[in-house]
């Protein structure tokens, strides 16, 4: 019975795939005029993928086992276990309501693309009004016991009622908000010209950015590397992993913090389980560990101190003009405080703060506390009060993230989840791996890439929640004083408080 399940569960991941590089190739390399097209193929497709997700005959096969077959192994138990979880949760859903999913994230998509082109959210308005409509419908239907914030956030974050999350944000506001206060009155720091002033060719970025990427670990035979309006990890893991990021000319640092960054999701992706590969334990546990992974590469090593005794020559060798600028400025630049309008481009310090402001703004729009047309006034409200930032046009405000548009109403909080769990995974590191800042000061990746492919991306969804495997692997369910011990020292070191 377990081998027909796993059988039919293959096929679905499989067909899964198919969308996925659909949904790669919409972003990356289809023209304009075929959006159309496109939305009806994913909608054609994900219509398939329901039926097969929900045929009686994979809910008997599940019932069977549920009643009968002992499982020797926990991989087994784990994939049964999550299986039985989306079946419930598909069959909670209509035919239909999986055909629209599908067909409003193609329009919606399109709209907000446009939309943020013209600084036009009235164009947008009427989608995400429906956006929200339908995941408010879905939530209800997929999670009938949870109230309906909890349950759009349990798609990302299994095992996270948002009463936590308000627990940890307001924690973590309470600590950052006068830590970044008195890093802004310690002044801006003053950086080298030579990585201010230049243009930085984009040509010459994108070759920097695939050596750094293979040096971390990324294996272009089974990943490719390629340009589009927001980064993402696409593909269909471990086998085909597609990054892209984008460059900008007077911006150096977004190139490569977008590279790394996405070289930390395709490292999970590439790590998976291959004896579990197409099956749900061999998954990402949540968006939150996911995003740990990302942000791991990106905060603890891109902007870590022992990285750029490595990278520094590099860059020079492709950008000649910062020939006498040290290991230690790159090291500066890379975490300077700046608050700013855009979540992508925020320090580390403020980047919580942008989250805090989604999250909120998300969940009061779900639960009809807050109406989308509101949207843009609250997000300037906000955006004044907690960055201290004027908002000049929608673009660069509520209408600069793609999520909502595309239905992931939710997402925003595994952000900083992933920035919590990223911070504790690497204490563990460094305890498991004495000499780890010397090896990365080498260039020597491994150690650190090998720890996390055995403790956290061959694990998958082993175990049942964030806080089970963060334990496993660190001692303790998630503890946001880690991060803030971790984000006070660098800061105060950096900024002399």
């Amino acid at each position: 019975t377990y081998g027909k399940l796993c059988e039919r569960l293959k096929e679905i991941n499989q067909l899964s795939g198919v969308s996925s590089i659909l949904g790669w190739d919409e972003q990356t390399m289809m023209p304009s005029g075929a959006a159309g097209t496109r939305g009806q193929q994913k909608s054609v497709l994900a219509a398939v993928i329901h039926e097969k997700q929900t045929d009686p005959a994979l809910g008997q096969l599940l019932e069977d086992i549920k009643g009968g077959e002992e499982l020797e192994c926990d991989f087994a138990r784990a994939n049964c276990r999550d299986a039985q979880r989306d079946y419930k949760l598909e069959t909670a859903k209509s035919k239909e309501i999986a055909r629209r999913e599908a067909e409003l994230e193609a329009e919606s998509f399109n709209a907000w693309v446009q939309a943020r082109k013209d600084d036009d959210f009235n164009g947008f308005e009427p989608k995400l009004t429906e956006m929200f409509q339908l995941k408010k419908e879905v939530a209800k239907l997929t999670r009938p016991h949870l109230p309906i914030y909890d349950g759009a956030l349990d798609a990302f974050e299994r095992g996270m009622p948002s009463t936590r999350l308000d627990d940890i944000f307001g924690e973590l506001k309470k600590d950052l908000v006068p830590l970044v206060k008195s890093v802004i009155d310690a002044g801006d720091m003053k950086l080298p010209a030579a990585l201010t002033d230049a243009a930085w060719p984009v040509d010459t970025q994108a070759e920097l950015c695939l050596e750094i990427a293979k040096d971390l670990g990324f294996d272009t035979e089974r990943g490719r590397f390629d340009v589009s309006v927001h980064p993402f990890t696409g593909g269909v893991g471990p086998s085909d992993v597609r990054i892209t990021t984008r460059y900008n000319e007077k911006n150096w640092m977004e190139g490569i913090g977008g590279t790394i960054h996405e070289v930390g999701h395709a490292l999970y992706e590439q790590g998976r389980s291959q004896l579990q590969q197409d099956l749900p334990v061999s998954r990402a546990l949540s968006m939150g560990v996911h995003e740990s992974q990302s942000l791991l590469w990106e905060r603890m090593v891109f902007q870590g101190k022992a990285f750029w005794q490595y990278a520094t020559p590099i860059i020079h060798k492709y950008f000649p003009h910062t020939k006498d600028v040290d290991a230690m400025e790159f090291y500066r630049a890379v975490n300077r405080v700046q608050p700013g309008l855009i979540r992508t481009e925020a320090d580390e310090l403020t980047y919580p703060l942008h989250i805090m402001l989604r999250y909120g703004l998300e969940k009061a729009m779900l639960e009809g506390e807050t109406t989308v047309a509101e949207l843009p006034s609250k997000w300037n409200a906000e955006m004044k009060e907690s960055l201290d930032i004027d908002v000049p046009s929608n673009a660069m405000g509520c209408l600069q993230d793609v999520h909502w548009s595309v239905g992931a109403i939710g997402y925003f909080p595994s952000y900083s989840l992933g920035a919590m769990m990223a911070a504790q995974f690497y204490e563990a590191a460094k305890k498991a791996i004495p000499d780890l800042e010397e090896q990365i000061a080498k260039g020597n990746f491994s150690p650190l890439k090998t720890w996390l492919n055995e403790n956290i991306h061959t694990v998958g969804s082993l175990y049942e929640s964030p806080d089970e495997l963060l334990t496993v692997v660190t001692g303790k369910p998630l503890d946001t004083a880690i991060y803030m011990k971790y984000l006070r020292e660098k800061y105060s070191e950096l900024y002399s408080l």
